[in-house]
């Protein structure tokens, strides 16, 4: 399991809490008393279940902000049984309501308990069971019993809330490559946008719609060298990537050595994760509109990746058409929305 941390943005992917079931209600020990009924019996009722704590997915939540506070999150208790054969109310149960694709892990041993991108929720703790009543040991041989049971206690335990973004593609790079503007041009997506690294300071999503179907786009801040050991600020968010069925690797043309940049992003995904190292991608060379002639047809001859500028809109659409023909699998034509017009 990855060294836990604080989260450095507004955007809270990883929370750690303690959730508390609710205790069962006690049993009751009571004897019916009226007037002109001799030898009423025994009718004290069972005590009420404690609640549930749930963990459920929402579809308009996409952080864990509600719980950069909150830390517990406690169940009713069951009522207690009372005479008259009047059994306890159950407890209410705890809805812990988290974005859709969270993994719920166990905060002491680090295992998944589940994963909430196939399932809407999950009973993380359960409550405890209410007590018997007197009434229930009422038998032919004891027909006054004054014994009850006490309510059970309920499940406590601590957990890990995990956010990982669903997304076709993830969008990776090194600071200041143009990823963020990458995004912009590509959907409707309105990232933060700066002339300095680590612009973008928590995953961006965008939405490019093509034809009746629409692939979902995920930009992380920048990695640099070393962010599998944590330095930098993208390695706290390549999670979130895990689940892409590809990765967009963009590339700064105007680079020295965009081949080492492209081999540094490489070995950073390999070392973070063999699942990312196996992932199919895309490499995306952006900038070229600051790279001089003579060096773009030396990029282009040598195949080296799909050359694009954000700021120009130039090679955009062979971008949607390879990255169409890869997520939804057709030949790529057509237009994406609101794409910049090759020069």
């Amino acid at each position: 399991m990855k060294t836990r941390h604080k989260p450095t943005s507004g955007f809270i992917d990883i929370v750690e809490i303690v959730v508390a079931a609710g205790s069962g209600g006690d049993g009751c020990v009571s004897f019916r008393r009226e007037k002109y009924v001799p030898r009423g019996g025994p009718d004290g009722g069972n005590g009420g279940r404690g609640g549930d704590v749930v963990v459920r997915s929402d579809p308009h939540l996409a952080t864990l902000v509600d719980y950069r506070y909150k830390r517990i999150v406690r169940a009713g208790r069951g009522s207690h049984g009372k005479g008259k054969n009047q059994h306890g109310r159950d407890g209410a149960a705890a809805v812990v309501r988290v974005p859709v694709g969270t993994v719920v892990r166990d905060a002491v041993t680090g295992d998944a308990i589940e994963d909430l991108v196939t399932t809407s929720e999950v009973v993380i703790a359960r409550g405890g069971r209410g007590g018997r009543g007197n009434a229930v040991f009422a038998t032919s041989t004891d027909q006054a019993p004054r014994r009850s049971e006490l309510g059970e206690e309920g499940e406590e335990r601590s957990i890990i809330l995990e956010v990982k973004l669903i997304a076709d593609v993830g969008i990776v790079g090194e600071p200041n490559v143009g990823k963020s503007s990458l995004l912009r041009m590509l959907t409707r997506a309105r990232p933060k946008i700066g002339s300095y690294p680590f612009t973008t300071l928590s995953p961006n999503l965008g939405v490019l719609r093509y034809r009746d179907r629409e692939i979902v786009l995920a930009d992380i801040p920048g990695l640099i060298e070393g962010a599998h050991l944590g330095k930098g600020l993208g390695h706290e968010f390549l999670r979130h990537i895990e689940r892409t069925k590809m990765l967009l690797l963009v590339v700064d043309a105007n680079a020295p050595s965009p081949g080492e940049s492209l081999a540094r992003l490489r070995s950073e995904l390999a070392l973070y994760s063999p699942l990312l190292d196996a992932k199919p991608y895309i490499v995306c060379l952006n900038k070229v509109d600051l790279v001089p002639p003579e060096e773009r047809h030396a990029l282009e001859a040598g195949g080296a990746g799909i050359l694009v500028s954000a700021a120009t809109g130039y090679g955009l659409r062979a971008l949607v058409k390879s990255l169409a023909g890869s997520v939804v699998g057709t030949d790529g034509e057509g237009d994406g929305n609101g794409l910049g017009k090759r020069p």
